[in-house]
């Protein structure tokens, strides 16, 4: 028979063996966990306040992009100074309401704002596409307004209304200081909004027209398909009109495609539309007349010149459409105490256009060097205005390499400033820094040509030749034709080109020698417009109080409502030159 066992009573655990049943490490466990829980809720915390921020920089870095761009698209319309006199004040009005009114807004629209983001971004290229053909009807002064009032405006306020709504998430320790956290929100988005819109803007410029995505159109696409990312939802199927229209039947769209329907409708009116590229000084063209027999350069709301298809000088050179450029030339007949060789004679051109006058120095055997910062320009000059190769480009600022001409010694026979953009001259191309460096660049015996573009009522052509003559002692001005004195009256405006011819001999009066027919170079035009006809008085050009003296580089900002007056009067006389439909279809 088996025997039985007692079983043996377990040895109590001493404390040293369970150490969980100390208070002490009791209480650090608890204390542990307590942390645990705390750091799980801060990253919480911490993951959704970093989501808040990212997604409001993400809505307000797209509207900022989207203000450069909606500039761009309206530059070819209006040019880019008429386009931009209203943008800022629009903006500013765009983003308080969308702020102020974002309870409003969310409680009045049927659906989410956010989701309405992307359908807007999706119709601007269309409805622009349509608005864009009664531009004349809205006018230069108000027209930019009233087109980004109905495409830009409205994507901006919701993008300011949604990006208010995510920042009431937002948590802040306000202390005492309640009013300051109320406006922080506001006031940093503004400012982040601004910041972005400037850097967006200086990498736009700097990238516009390297590829298709870096176009107006291009642009305005991904942004559509970023906001449509951003905020994904069924009413984007109310956006297939948009997207076919823009795919299909927009002739602004950079594809083989668009320029060929765009040229279609062109042809049935004559025109035809021969190259286009986008580049840093605006969209640039090269379209023809077959009817009118010429074929012109534009560039945004301007030409840069023009040549006659049918005429041809018996030295090959296109005649041009322009007497201007013609008189340019005009330096090589001002008589001066010292003739240079003509081996020895070099000339410098800024601004290149079509290329008409540098083309006639070099005919003349003249070693040219044409400084023009819009490589697209001097592409389209070589390629269709028959510009010769044989010169030297500088395709850079003109007011750098200026400078440092005018440090290196190096002096030219002949200096010709011929440079125009947006609808203005560039100011910075006009001031007694610049100018100066062009008398150090010219030779003592030199004779330099000013070509100024501009409503001869207006300050800035006053102020422009006071700066020129208070570096060059000896000037003469002339205008490109005769004034008249009723359209000018019934216009309240003298939009013209004028030339300055001027020297830096103090003591000899510029003097145009008669010119022989070797300076006509064969051609009808020079015969008519080579030498200059029509002087404008100096005393009309006279400073008065009030133009605020000569131009200095850290004054130009007085120019700002003078250009935009000067550009508003430009945008309308380039609508008589060639058709309104023109410029609308670019």
């Amino acid at each position: 028979m088996s025997r039985s066992k007692t079983p043996k009573s377990p040895k109590p655990a001493s404390k040293s063996d369970d150490p969980l049943l100390t208070q002490e490490n009791f209480e650090k466990e608890l204390k542990a966990l307590a942390s645990k829980a705390k750091e799980e809720t801060w990253s919480k915390w911490a993951a959704e306040q970093a989501a808040i921020l990212i997604k409001s920089g993400t809505l307000l870095t797209l509207a900022a992009i989207y203000s450069n761009v909606s500039q761009l698209t309206l530059s070819p319309i209006y040019g880019s100074i008429p386009a931009s006199i209203w943008h800022s004040k629009g903006v500013m009005t765009a983003c308080f309401l969308g702020w102020s009114f974002n309870l409003f807004i969310r409680r009045r629209l049927p659906v989410k704002p956010l989701t309405l983001l992307p359908l807007i971004a999706t119709y601007i290229p269309a409805l622009q596409f349509f608005l864009f053909r009664i531009s004349g009807f809205l006018g230069g002064v108000y027209g930019p307004t009233i087109i980004e009032s109905l495409t830009y405006f409205p994507l901006l306020l919701l993008s300011s209304s949604c990006t208010a709504t995510f920042l009431d998430d937002l948590e802040m320790s306000p202390g005492r200081l309640q009013w300051l956290a109320d406006a922080t929100p506001g006031i940093s988005s503004y400012a982040f909004f601004k910041t972005m819109e400037y850097f967006s803007n200086n990498y736009i410029n700097q990238t516009i027209g390297a590829t298709f995505i870096q176009t107006r159109l291009g642009l305005q696409i991904v942004l559509g398909a970023i906001y449509t990312l951003f905020a994904p939802s069924k009413l984007m199927l109310y956006a297939i009109p948009a997207l076919l229209h823009t795919a299909f039947y927009n002739t602004h769209v950079p594809t083989p495609w668009a320029v060929s329907s765009l040229n279609s409708t062109m042809a049935k009116s004559g025109w035809s539309l021969i190259d286009r590229k986008e580049s840093l000084t605006g969209y640039m063209s090269v379209i023809e007349s077959a009817e009118q027999g010429f074929k012109v350069m534009r560039c945004d709301h301007s030409l840069l010149g023009g040549e006659w298809l049918a005429y041809k000088s018996s030295n090959g050179l296109r005649e041009p459409i322009y007497g201007v450029f013609v008189m340019l030339e005009a330096v090589r007949l001002i008589e001066t105490a010292q003739t240079t060789p003509l081996e020895e004679q070099t000339a410098l051109v800024i601004g290149l256009g079509i290329g008409t006058t540098p083309a006639a120095l070099i005919e003349h055997g003249i070693k040219t060097t044409i400084v023009e910062i819009d490589p697209v320009v001097h592409e389209y000059a070589l390629k269709y205005f028959a510009l010769p190769t044989d010169h030297t480009p500088v395709i850079r600022d003109a007011v750098s390499y200026a400078h440092e001409v005018a440090q290196s010694g190096q002096k030219f026979t002949y200096i010709v400033h011929d440079v125009f953009t947006g609808g203005a001259e560039p100011v910075d191309l006009f001031t007694v820094e610049f100018i100066q460096d062009l008398y150090d660049s010219l030779a003592d015996s030199g004779v330099i040509a000013i070509n100024y573009a501009g409503d001869l009522n207006l300050p800035p052509s006053r102020i422009i030749v006071s700066t020129i003559r208070s570096i060059f002692p000896s000037c003469r001005i002339f205008r490109e034709s005769a004034p008249d004195h009723d359209k000018i009256e019934a216009d309240a405006r003298d939009f013209t080109n004028m030339v300055i011819f001027c020297t830096k001999d103090a003591s000899k009066p510029v003097k145009f020698r008669s010119p022989a027919e070797k300076d006509f170079l064969g051609s009808r035009a020079r015969k008519m417009f080579l030498l200059p006809r029509h002087e404008v008085d100096g005393a009309v050009l006279k400073e008065k109080d009030g133009d605020g003296g000569v131009l200095w580089k850290n004054g130009t900002e007085r120019f700002g409502k003078w250009q935009e007056q000067s550009a508003l009067g430009h945008w309308a006389v380039m609508r008589t030159v060639l058709p309104e439909w023109v410029w609308e279809m670019w």
